[in-house]
Parts: structure tokens; sequence; C-alpha cells
């Protein structure tokens, strides 16, 4: 555990941080229900309702790479401004789009050199932690 002081709104804070290992429980005690997991493929198969932001198409995409890599959300919040669209090449450490959570603003930013090949959300769109944003081919 590491211990960190966090000053926020001119008030300071003290904060503990603990390091959950891979495949633990990270939901264990906080009283946050874990992520729903992915239906099965027998109720993936049948048709079911949904939002009209659920049903959307993503932004746009390119052909698919074999060596794309899916940049996924850290945290869950909220979309809002998204910074690439597909067919931008970006490069390490590139912004590809800022994400609310908690009142804060989080630039989410490109982890290698590529070409964006789809974008996966809107701005305004809410999104969990996980989440699909964009792909880097």
């Amino acid at each position: 555990m590491k211990e960190y002081r966090v000053t926020v709104d001119g008030q300071t804070y003290t904060v503990i941080v603990e390091e959950i290992a891979p495949g633990k429980d990270r939901f264990a005690g906080t009283g946050v229900a874990p992520p729903a997991a992915p239906p099965s493929p027998a109720a993936a198969s049948a048709p079911a309702a949904a939002s009209p932001r659920e049903t959307a198409a993503p932004q746009g995409s390119l052909p698919a790479a074999a060596n794309a890599l899916v940049v996924e959300s850290p945290m869950p919040g909220e979309i809002i401004d998204l910074i690439v669209k597909p067919g931008d090449t970006v490069n390490e450490g590139d912004v590809l789009l800022i994400l609310e959570a908690m009142k804060m603003e989080n630039e989410i930013t490109a982890p290698r050199a590529g070409t964006i090949s789809a974008v996966h959300i809107r701005a305004g769109d809410t999104v969990g932690s996980g989440a699909p944003l964009v792909e880097i081919a």
C-alpha cells in the first residue's frame, strides 16, 4: 500500500492506495457491484431491446488489422471530448480523448504509435471500466 496526499478545492486529504493483483476480486468490500459478465452465445443471439446509444454504430472504421490494439477505458466516466477519428495517425503519448471521471478530466493517451482504425465511442457517451474506446492499428 502507498500513502498519498491529495489537495482538492483547497482541502488536503491523505489517502492510502492498495495495488490489486490481477485476478483478485477488485470489488470485494467496496460496496460497488462488479461489471456484468458478457452474455452467453445463446443470449447474444436472442433479440434484445437496446437504447439508441447502445445501437449506434461506431463513428467509423478502417479494414481490421491483425495487430490492432484496443484502447480501453481505465475507469467509468463520460467522454467529454473525442480528439481522434478513424484514419488519424498518432504517436505514442498523443491524447486520444478526454474522459471525465469523478469531476476530473483525464487525458486518455495512445499507448503506441499507429493509425486509428476504429472509434467505438462519441462525445457524451458514458463508459464503464474496460469499455473499448478506440483501436490503433
